[in-house]
């Protein structure tokens, strides 16, 4: 039963286009204005606590500002992670003009348990997979959910890894996790900590150690990359690193203890997110990688330019257009020696040259040149199979091609659409690719996905690093990067759900330059 309703807010104070943060009771409250009516839920996000008066609300969703999770207004419920639960409700009511809200939430409906016998596979435990065990028990399926992965422990924020842990602000142990403690138990979740030894699709069975197998219903691939180690002379040297787990982590920072001179080989956003990182704890970094500019591959010249000049103006040194011959070291490494015959002194070395999609195991599913797994707009990769994240290889929306995207929100995405379909729903990738960057206490958002572009228009300043950059291809925004700007990319995440032209994605972002 509600309790006694409190004034609010007048209903004229609450704009359209975002919501506004109240506190009762020394609850904070956000409330969603839909004409003349007024939603009223918890005032953070789920995910990560970003305060959500802050983001967007548009085309009947809240739309967190931080990592651009989506809300339905009618009811708070989850649109797209990387939020995996909804929003709480509270009772409101709207009376002369005044809105009138319970600080004590609303309870959720009960669950009616269904008598489902069918087994799920989720094979892959990292962010993907989290976001398919709570999809799957949120449409209401109540079978069995097996998650296989070969790391310990339950999913966790693998995006730390190379943006707070290497500098030192988080402990390798600490990483959030992505589900409450005793989620898996509360519902029901086996985990199974073991490499897959083959997935047969036409079987639907799962080989594991030991002898063991799996029969499935339905299965779900998101087991994401393996990162490629290079194949040069002293590749194998103690404290040379790939990073891709909390055990790489933890290895990598124990590397760190007395080390005066780090190496980053590859300009890569891992690469470089470390390399910011690591100049934060003091170290000398320098940067090696086969182009001419940063990132210049991913954003152009000129947005290249912009995060290469922030590193170098906090101390990183480049050494571009070149590659690496050797690690030389008697027993771990002590200097990088390039192709030009130059040797670079380094007590640490990462290795950020990309990754392979993890689908080796795979019988009866022909993969894409590069390993990935071809897909349909529903991630289905055949019947009752289907892939998610940096394996799956899927039709871009508003984009004539297929491709892969190793973006850890892209993942969510598409283990929510692959999970609800797997309980037997109709649902369709259509989402905007996301992703976040953080560089020297920066955040850098990336909407939209560009192979190429013809064009690229900047609104604000690169310099200060307040901007909007929409890249524009055949007149159209393929893809917009900015920072400090996170308003109006909330905004800009829901409308381009459409084609725009520049005009339509600036009005859409609010004008802001």
């Amino acid at each position: 039963m509600a309790g006694q309703m409190q004034h609010a807010a007048k209903l004229d104070d609450i704009p359209a286009d975002r919501g506004i943060r109240v506190t009762l009771s020394e609850t904070p409250i956000l409330l969603v204005r839909q004409g003349d009516s007024v939603h009223a839920f918890s005032a953070d996000c789920p995910h990560a606590g970003a305060p959500l008066e802050e983001g967007a609300v548009c085309n009947g969703r809240i739309v967190c500002p931080w990592h651009k999770g989506t809300f339905a207004i009618a009811d708070g419920s989850v649109v797209e992670p990387p939020a995996l639960f909804g929003l709480q409700r509270y009772p409101v009511s709207v009376e002369n003009g005044n809105v009138l809200v319970s600080p004590e939430a609303d309870e959720p409906p009960a669950h009616i348990p269904s008598a489902d016998t069918r087994t799920m596979a989720i094979i892959g435990a990292g962010a993907a997979g989290a976001a398919a065990c709570t999809a799957l028990r949120e449409a209401g399926f109540d079978g069995r959910i097996v998650m296989i992965g070969p790391e310990s422990g339950e999913p966790y924020d693998r995006t730390a890894l190379s943006k707070f842990v290497p500098a030192g602000d988080m402990p390798p142990d600490e990483v959030p996790p992505l589900l409450p403690e005793g989620f898996a138990t509360k519902q029901c979740i086996e985990r199974i900590e073991a490499h897959v030894i083959k997935l047969d699709s036409a079987d639907k069975r799962i080989d594991l150690p030991n002898d063991l197998t799996l029969h499935y219903d339905a299965a779900l691939i998101c087991t994401g990359g393996i990162p490629k180690p290079m194949d040069v002379p002293g590749a194998n040297l103690r404290r040379v690193h790939l990073l891709r787990s909390r055990d790489d982590a933890a290895m990598f920072v124990a590397s760190l203890e007395g080390a005066k001179k780090a190496v980053i080989v590859g300009a890569s956003f891992i690469g470089l997110e470390v390399a910011s990182a690591l100049k934060k704890r003091g170290l000398d970094v320098t940067v090696i990688a086969p182009g001419k500019i940063a990132l210049a591959a991913q954003f152009g010249d000129e947005l290249g330019l912009m995060f290469q000049r922030l590193h170098e103006q906090n101390g990183v040194v480049f050494r571009m257009e070149s590659k690496v011959k050797a690690f030389t070291g008697s027993d771990a490494v002590d200097h990088v020696e390039l192709d030009n015959g130059e040797k670079i002194p380094a007590d640490v070395v990462l290795i950020g040259t990309g990754i392979k999609p993890a689908t080796d195991f795979l019988q009866g599913i022909t993969l894409a040149e590069d390993g990935g797994i071809p897909v349909d707009t529903a991630m289905r990769a055949a019947p009752s199979l289907y892939a998610a994240g940096d394996v799956a290889q899927f039709p871009l929306p508003r984009a004539n091609m297929d491709l892969r995207i190793e973006h850890w929100r892209v993942a969510q995405q598409h283990a929510r659409v692959a999970a609800l379909n797997m309980a037997g729903g109709d649902e369709h990738y259509s989402g905007v690719p996301y992703f976040w960057t953080y560089h020297f206490s920066k955040r850098f958002e990336y909407l939209g996905h560009a192979i190429e572009h013809d064009d690229a228009v900047i609104d604000g300043d690169l310099g200060s690093q307040v901007f909007i950059a929409y890249l524009m291809k055949d007149g159209t925004v393929a893809a917009v990067v900015a920072c400090d700007r996170e308003a109006s990319t909330a905004k800009l995440a829901e409308a381009m759900r459409s084609t725009l032209t520049l005009d339509e994605a600036r009005r859409a972002a609010g004008n802001a330059g």
